[in-house]
């Protein structure tokens, strides 16, 4: 979705997205790490059960998804090698268009899992709730989208409330409320009232939905970048304090010249 190689590659005709593919990595906290290299076709491989991409490779076993990560961060240079395993509760087929016209779909593979992470470079050890999903358009996103705030957050009784808030170039917004059950239920709610946010460092606007008169509070700031943020939120869903993870995507600032000049430094592409 933010490849400028891609983007390049369909103004010039047909392009083949399989030869666009990374694997994005980013740790927060004290041994902070990023990388996004992106690889042609000559080093990726795929089946039913398995994705590989350069070095690194996914791989679905029995009763989970594990990850092998061998990558080298961006732009400092250093190693990024280990393991993350993904144990869903319980797998889903839903899909939500996210414009009008259902050109873009996202959908939660495993709305509520468990997740374990085993880093060797940088060394660290975790486990906890986890999330997997999956975006896919017929088209760029720059055709019907502006811009659009997401977040997830994990409630009481285990289950995880997600919001899709959309803005499109033409037509209304379009706004989702989903709650995922740990046995596979789902169920639409409708999402409390708008709130704005304070601009981020690179001035891109951002909103959050949270119930009462309470506003929303930042926690933390995980990524902030020219077009994208991430975040890590206080709001208020079902009568709950609840914590959120962010994200804001401004799809004009994405596509402007000087953000796709600026991309390949932090996205490198290796044969």
């Amino acid at each position: 979705m933010f490849s400028p190689y891609y983007r390049a590659a369909l103004k010039r005709g047909a392009a083949n997205p399989e030869n666009y593919c990374s694997l994005n990595v980013a740790l927060y906290g004290r041994n902070r790490r990023w990388t996004m290299t992106e690889r042609g076709c000559d080093s990726m491989a795929r089946d039913a059960s398995s994705f590989t991409i350069g070095p690194s490779s996914l791989h679905w076993h029995h009763d989970h998804l594990e990850i092998d990560i061998c990558e080298v961060g961006m732009p400092l240079p250093w190693p990024v090698r280990g393991k993350v395993r993904v144990y869903p509760t319980s797998l889903s087929t839903f899909s939500a268009a996210l414009d009008n016209h259902g050109r873009h779909r996202w959908g939660p593979l495993a709305a509520c899992a468990r997740v374990e992470v085993e880093m060797d470079k940088p060394s660290q050890r975790w486990s906890g709730h986890g999330y997997l999903d999956s975006n896919e358009g017929d088209e760029p996103v720059s055709e019907p989208f502006r811009e659009w705030d997401w977040s997830r957050a994990l409630l009481s009784d285990g289950s995880a409330a997600v919001i899709y808030d959309v803005q499109q170039k033409q037509g209304a917004d379009r706004l989702l409320g989903l709650r995922f059950y740990p046995d596979g239920r789902i169920e639409e709610f409708s999402p409390p009232p708008r709130q704005s946010l304070e601009l981020t460092r690179w001035r891109v606007p951002r909103r959050m939905r949270s119930e009462g008169d309470a506003p929303v509070r930042v926690i933390d700031m995980l990524e902030d970048t020219p077009f994208y943020e991430r975040s890590v939120l206080k709001s208020r869903l079902f009568g709950e304090d609840v914590i959120s993870v962010h994200e804001t995507l401004n799809v004009p600032r994405l596509v402007s010249p000087v953000v796709q000049t600026m991309l390949p430094f932090r996205m490198p592409r290796r044969a």
